[in-house]
């Protein structure tokens, strides 16, 4: 902040794009984001495991992308044509009439004839591409995503995009009709453990080993679920009998289906990305099990108080740790409940973790765009999931809630930094007189604003500022002009 004189009632504001981030007491610009984590934060002091290495002879990661970009290449050629033909955007072609982000019959047949391909396999395509985050649905519409826009130029999204469709197999190549419900989802929840012996095997496994390996997983599975008999044996169902090597066989080649592994004469070996893939699980079940700081059975609320002391990467080991011991749709609820409560510091905290989440957070996220207080963090949040340019994202902001975000980030710096810190968000306003700005305070409602301008007036070493910001407080307080 400069000024003309001492006593310059003008005095002009650093004119910064978006609110800071601030850490360690200094200011720092991070796209539009709230404070996420306090100042004066500090690493973890736990002894930390060394970062992990995939096993011995894993690809690099650029061989591991070009192998994935190889795979999907099919799924990447009809989202680009859904982007290109059906702009401004896939409502506008009826590409959705079920509100699941299907495909209808005109533009299947519109895409096959332009792509040389039959419905069917745009179709499947399309799933695919659906699966590994290429398209996004949100709400009745399809759009492209955020992974096909840098899908020539980030691997590490690339990788990402496969996970995806790797978690998703048993969506992409559907069970056949014939097998029971019941039967399907045991053999889905047993097969990590069959990819664990593959992972550790490091070469052809026969099925027949499998296929022993699955049915003690299984019996071990229902044993978890207490599900034993009392009173006489009863004849079995027919139809919820497990017909295990059907079972077997639908797996190993849905899982050939995305590229995780070859299934063929008898037995079955994981690929490079799936053995990449298996270990990649693998670390993340460690993760969960082993929280760095300790929050892991925390309630959100708590582990996000745990994470305000951390530093921004440490912080996030922590929320995805937090996040994968607990089902999606429950801790992004949470997380979002953490958010209303009347501190400014979790309410950036939480997002925080939210942009951990990604994606499966968005239907939640939006539902709150009507409260005042989450509005301008969704926004933000929105437009970072829609791949909004990280130094024009704070443009979905309208003036008032700019000045609401910048008035709950000064909270949080008053309740948790240092003064100096809060003298340099000054810098952050997007209004650039102090006048302008203290007008626009005043009329932004915000519950924390006397709270918030006592706090600058009184860390502020210009006299004459400090003393506009006192009056203004007072006005606030008193409802006065």
């Amino acid at each position: 902040m400069t000024s003309r004189t001492p006593r310059d009632s003008r005095l002009r504001l650093v004119r910064a794009p978006h609110p800071r981030a601030e850490t360690r007491g200094e200011a720092q610009r991070d796209s539009a984001r709230p404070l996420s984590a306090a100042p004066g934060a500090v690493s973890d002091r736990r002894a930390r495991r060394p970062a992990p290495r995939p096993p011995e002879g894993t690809p690099a990661p650029a061989e591991l992308a070009r192998a994935a970009r190889a795979g999907l290449a099919d799924a990447v050629r009809v989202a680009r044509w859904a982007d290109a033909a059906l702009r401004p955007g896939p409502r506008r072609s009826g590409t959705t009439p079920d509100g699941n982000g299907t495909l209808s019959d005109a533009t299947a047949e519109r895409a096959a004839a332009e792509l040389g391909l039959t419905t069917d396999q745009v179709r499947a395509d399309w799933d695919t591409a659906r699966l590994a985050g290429l398209i996004e649905v949100h709400g009745d519409s399809a759009r492209p995503g955020w992974r096909l826009r840098v899908w020539n130029r980030d691997d590490t999204a690339v990788l990402r995009g496969w996970v995806a469709l790797f978690d998703a197999w048993s969506l992409a190549h559907p069970a056949p009709l014939d097998l029971a419900p019941a039967a399907v989802a045991e053999a889905v929840e047993a097969m990590p453990q069959v990819l664990s012996f593959l992972q550790l095997s490091a070469g052809p496994v026969p099925v027949p080993q499998l296929l022993d390996l699955l049915d003690q997983r299984v019996t071990e599975l229902r044993t978890e679920r207490c599900e034993i008999p009392y009173g006489p044996p009863l004849s079995p169902d027919p139809a919820e009998e497990a017909p295990l090597p059907a079972l077997l066989d639908w797996a190993l080649r849905g899982l050939a289906v995305v590229g995780a592994l070859t299934y063929a004469e008898g037995q079955a070996t994981l690929t490079p990305l799936g053995s990449w893939a298996v270990w990649v699980k693998l670390e993340q079940i460690c993760v969960a099990a082993q929280s760095p700081a300790g929050h892991i059975e925390q309630s959100a609320e708590d582990m996000l108080r745990g994470c305000v002391r951390l530093r921004p990467n440490a912080a996030r080991v922590e929320y995805r740790a937090w996040l994968a011991a607990r089902p999606v749709g429950s801790a992004v609820t949470d997380l979002l409940t953490a958010a209303r409560g009347e501190d400014a510091l979790l309410r950036g905290l939480a997002f925080e973790a939210l942009r951990v989440v990604g994606a499966p957070a968005e239907a939640e996220v939006r539902t709150v765009l009507d409260e005042t207080s989450l509005r301008p963090y969704a926004l933000l949040w929105l437009a970072e999931q829609e791949g909004a340019d990280p130094e024009d994202v704070h443009l979905v902001l309208s003036r008032e809630e700019s000045t609401w975000l910048w008035i709950d980030t000064a909270a949080a710096v008053a309740d948790h930094g240092e003064a100096q810190v809060l003298v340099r968000h000054l810098e952050s306003a997007v209004q650039p007189t102090v006048p302008a700005l203290l007008e626009e305070v005043r009329k932004a409602g915000h519950p924390r604003t006397v709270q918030v301008l006592v706090a600058l007036a009184a860390a502020h070493p210009d006299p004459a500022l400090a003393k506009a910001v006192r009056r203004a407080a007072f006005q606030v307080h008193t409802g006065g002009e």
